[in-house]
């Protein structure tokens, strides 16, 4: 039986423990508020992004761009698929970063030849230990994510996309629906489905036709672009506010 003197130990121990999470808590909370308001306040400007690309579909519905889904979707298209994984930099977070990684081990399996991209030194060091190759590792923090890094990271994608080095790209990230659950979603940003965009084209269906110069295709094909940069930005925040929810 133990004595009285390492019960006292044993009781402050357990103390320190609970003031020392009380704290990584306290840190946490602040941290998703935070994020969540940066992203609140960007979301606006994507929404209204997807709302112009509906009013160019409804003055040209023939339209075609390299971005959207061609029609023949069995038709093969140059190069091989691209994974973006997003991950925390440390552990400590449940299985946050475990669910993520087997959703990505799963695309690879199931895509013969396809590129990883991470965010994330957790990822970085699980696929590196286990000599998974890496086409592009982005080295910053995923423990500040802004539009600028995710606008580098969806530029570096469409560089590849359009030399057709790839020819479709996937984000996997973990998406909080409330404060209590999260999920791992994987989402095809590249080519994109006019499907994505039947909402903003039905409730833009009344207003006035505009007139797109130089085109409505060069217009679609540059807000498309945006639209990606949003969405990355957007899986960055989500997956942010998904870690710190589980710390």
């Amino acid at each position: 039986m133990a004595s009285t003197s390492e019960i006292r130990r044993r009781i402050g121990s357990v103390r320190q423990t609970q003031k020392i999470t009380h704290a990584m808590y306290l840190i946490s909370q602040a941290k998703l508020r935070k994020a969540k308001q940066d992203l609140s306040n960007t979301r606006p400007y994507f929404d209204a992004l997807q709302t112009e690309i509906g009013r160019v579909f409804n003055a040209d519905s023939s339209i075609e761009s390299r971005y959207l889904m061609p029609e023949d979707a069995n038709r093969p298209l140059p190069g091989v698929a691209a994974c973006l994984l997003i991950t925390a930099d440390k552990g400590l977070a449940g299985a946050y970063n475990q669910n993520a990684i087997r959703q990505a081990q799963q695309f690879l399996a199931a895509n013969e030849g396809a590129e990883l991209y991470v965010v994330g030194e957790y990822g970085r060091r699980w696929f590196t230990q286990r000599g998974i190759p890496i086409e592009k590792s982005f080295l910053y923090t995923a423990q500040n994510p802004t539009l600028r890094r995710a606008r580098q990271i969806s530029e570096l994608l469409l560089e590849r996309y359009d030399a057709g080095e790839i020819n479709a790209v996937h984000i996997i990230y973990t998406d909080m629906k409330n404060g209590l659950e999260a999920t791992v979603r994987q989402a095809q940003v590249l080519p994109l489905t006019r499907e994505h965009f039947s909402a903003a084209q039905a409730s833009t269906a009344g207003d006035p036709t505009f007139e797109y110069v130089p085109s409505p295709a060069a217009v679609l094909d540059n807000a498309v672009r945006s639209c990606l940069t949003g969405f990355i930005y957007s899986a960055l925040v989500d997956s942010f506010c998904s870690e710190q929810s589980a710390r």
